[in-house]
């Protein structure tokens, strides 16, 4: 096994050291069991979060940073504590659509959460291995209760899904089982996890549970071999690699690694020291006191756990900083360590639990401005999901020759630190400080990255956030439209509309959304109008909803939206169907004053054609396109999915639009208000002004709410 060696359950027995109680949110109930995967970390199925929060059971859609309380044991006892999504897989069909009503059997079903629980609150996670068949083993309700235990055999396990059948006597799985790790009693280890249990045939006309007959199938559960769990957790970066390949020996990080350890440490008892001590800081077990790792197993142990490197360089800088460096160099060659060691890891989630929900609405805005020129930067998913994203980024600051250059995720911490109060910019700026003094980055490299996020949140205070309405307008029966409502009055959209089951006539909408804008009125930046931001399909884009009326007939105003606000169009289907362009989206964007207008007015171009000539000019932020009807809606859409941030066409002209031409003499960041004073002139003189424009819109600085997609996709 090595000399460091995974930790395992204090006690020799799961119960208290793995099993995790799932509440619901709203009365405390119990929703389902969970499986300790770290201090911090409780795996459950996805099911049993959707039901701790009053959804759907199959709903796929992310959960948001919602919070479930969680009750965890550990050497005080158990304890309840908030816990967020941090990794979500949705339950999904076989053929990866839905769940249907009728199955019994379904893939995905995994959620991570991040418990908000003190270090050493929670007993060390359990050993993990293969589930079998013939394996001898045992589940417990989600209450974690000693006496509800159900010893199970597995049956089959050489797929997705593994069959686990129950004892004649003793507690049979049941509802509160999901979610329950599976423990084989050989092996005193996790082999997998519970997920559901095939319950007796019921009446189809009673429902009720049919009297038993020997053909019935008597409790058999089904759940995922840990074998497939590591697998789906893997593929969203939710579990750190344990039992990576062993490094190779002629691999150029661990030749330069292994002479750094013994260089440093030529002694055997001065390398069983230290080695003591990592293993404390990455919770594993050490060999012992008599006998030190080789230096061939310890590096080998820097390269395969993922955060052990980073935590041997925070306890040898304070010995030895040209050792330090010498092992952070050859760590750049390698492709598994992560750039924090656990302790700043932990350190990170912990402050970012005590930072207002509205600066972590705005941690995607703070991303793209920090790091301008990245090559890909994470379209969505939890915060999780985005910071072990940003961890994998190389930095792209300035640097002298030889220096290292501040990472992706501390530039980015320093943004969002701007954007806290006092006390919290402080914390994340001496967590920013600590681990660049670790990494051996001159403090003159931060200082200038400090002072960038300063300067961007000065131009954000001087540059007033426009108040928006966002509305996703989604077509129901015949005439009538579904509405999702949110407002932003700059620190990020919130909900505000109680339902989208409700389907509303044209003029019910308007007068709907007439109901919202009036209550922002005081709100108005400047005497700005706020902006009414309609979120669309690719299939709703001419959808005409800056000409619905909500006034009555006794009314004195007729209560036209695109007459009385600007109304623009976003489309986020078709910015996230290619992800690959949303880097030219947001470099765009940050050129909105400077960059190239072009107008396609060549019926004969096909939208492939346009497509080559956007990709030939990356520096067009603003497309007018005046074709007809029939090549008019291909072109503007591959404008909108190759990233172009501001679109302009006449939805009412074959040609030679009016629309166009009065446009081009608008600037490109007016152009909501100049659409807005258009559509007031077409109303009042049509034979001036003929056209019905279409403005649709992307700003990259603004965040956009989740939307029901056909691939749910998060904020753009």
């Amino acid at each position: 096994m090595g000399w460091f060696r995974a930790l395992g359950s204090t006690d020799g027995s799961p119960l208290g050291g793995c099993v995790a109680s799932v509440r619901r949110a709203q009365d405390g109930k119990l929703a389902g069991a969970g499986f300790i995967l770290a201090a911090d970390t409780v795996l459950t199925c996805a099911h049993v979060v959707n039901d701790a929060l009053g959804r759907d059971l199959f709903e796929a859609r992310p959960p948001g940073p919602d919070e479930i309380p969680v009750e965890v044991g550990g050497p005080r006892g158990h304890k309840r504590y908030p816990a967020r999504v941090a990794h979500w897989i949705p339950p999904r069909g076989r053929a990866g659509g839905p769940v249907g009503a009728d199955d019994d059997e379904w893939l995905g079903d995994l959620a991570v959460l991040r418990v908000d629980a003190p270090g050493d609150s929670v007993h060390p996670p359990s050993h993990r291995t293969v589930m079998e068949a013939g394996q001898e083993v045992r589940a417990w309700h989600g209450s974690g209760g000693g006496n509800t235990f159900a010893d199970l055999t597995v049956k089959f396990a050489e797929g997705r899904i593994g069959y686990l059948d129950g004892d004649a006597t003793g507690m049979a799985v049941g509802p509160g089982y999901s979610g329950s790790p599976v423990w084989s009693l050989k092996h005193r280890a996790v082999v997998g996890l519970v997920v559901a249990h095939f319950m007796p045939p019921r009446d189809p006309a009673t429902g009720a549970f049919l009297p038993y007959s020997p053909q019935h199938l008597v409790r058999r559960s089904w759940g995922i071999p840990w074998q497939h769990v590591e697998a789906e957790l893997r593929s969203v970066g939710a579990l750190d690699s344990e039992d990576l390949p062993y490094a190779e020996p002629d691999e150029p990080a661990f030749v330069l690694l292994t002479e750094a350890i013994d260089t440093a440490f030529p002694s055997p008892s001065g390398r069983g020291d230290i080695a003591r001590q990592l293993a404390r800081a990455c919770d594993v077990e050490d060999g012992g006191e008599v006998t030190p790792p080789t230096v061939e197993e310890f590096a080998d142990f820097l390269l395969t756990h993922p955060r052990a490197l980073a935590a041997f360089t925070q306890i040898l800088r304070r010995r030895d900083a040209e050792a330090t460096d010498r092992v952070l160099a050859a760590g750049r060659l390698a492709h598994g360590p992560r750039l924090l060691s656990p302790k700043e890891y932990t350190h990170l989630h912990q402050l970012l639990r005590g930072v207002d929900k509205a600066v972590l609405g705005r941690f995607g805005e703070a991303m793209r401005a920090a790091l301008p020129l990245a090559a890909a930067l994470p379209a969505g998913g939890s915060l999780d999901t985005l910071l072990d994203r940003l961890e994998a980024l190389p930095g792209d600051g300035h640097s002298e020759d030889g220096e290292p250059r501040v990472p992706a995720l501390l530039r980015v911490m320093e943004y969002v630190g701007v954007l806290c109060a006092g006390p919290q910019r402080a914390g994340l700026r001496m967590w920013s400080d600590g681990v660049s003094v670790r990494l051996g980055i001159p403090r003159s490299a931060l200082a200038e990255r400090r002072s960038d996020a300063q300067d961007w949140a000065r131009g954000l205070r001087t540059r007033s956030a426009r108040v928006r309405v966002l509305v996703e307008v989604r077509r129901a029966e015949p005439g009538r439209h579904r509405l999702r409502i949110w407002c932003d009055e700059g620190a990020g959209p919130r909900q505000v509309s109680a339902t989208a089951a409700v389907s509303y006539s044209a003029p019910e909408a308007a007068r709907e959304l007439l109901r919202v804008l009036e209550s922002l009125g005081p709100l108005a930046v400047e005497g700005q109008r706020p902006l009414v931001e309609v979120l669309v399909d690719r299939t709703s884009l001419n959808l005409p909803v800056d000409e619905w009326a909500g006034g009555a007939p006794d009314e004195i105003v007729p209560g036209v939206l695109g007459v009385e606000f600007p109304l623009v169009v976003h489309c986020p289907e078709l910015l996230l169907r290619h992800e690959r362009f949303l880097p030219d989206w947001r470099r765009r964007w940050s050129r909105l004053d400077s960059g190239a207008t072009l107008v396609f007015s060549d019926a004969s171009k096909n939208p492939n054609q346009i497509y080559y000539e956007l990709m030939g000019k990356l520096d067009a932020v603003r497309v007018s396109v005046d074709v007809p009807p029939g090549q008019r809606e291909g072109i503007v859409q591959v404008c909108l999915a190759v990233g172009v941030p501001v679109v302009v066409w006449d939805r009412g002209r074959d040609e030679d639009s009016h629309v166009v031409k009065h446009m081009a003499e608008v600037a490109t960041r007016e152009l909501p208000d100049g659409v807005r004073s258009y559509r007031a002139n077409t109303m009042a003189r049509p034979q001036e002004f003929p056209g019905r424009p279409v403005l649709a819109w992307a700003d990259a600085d603004r965040t956009v709410p989740r939307l029901h997609l056909t691939e749910p996709q998060e904020s753009a």
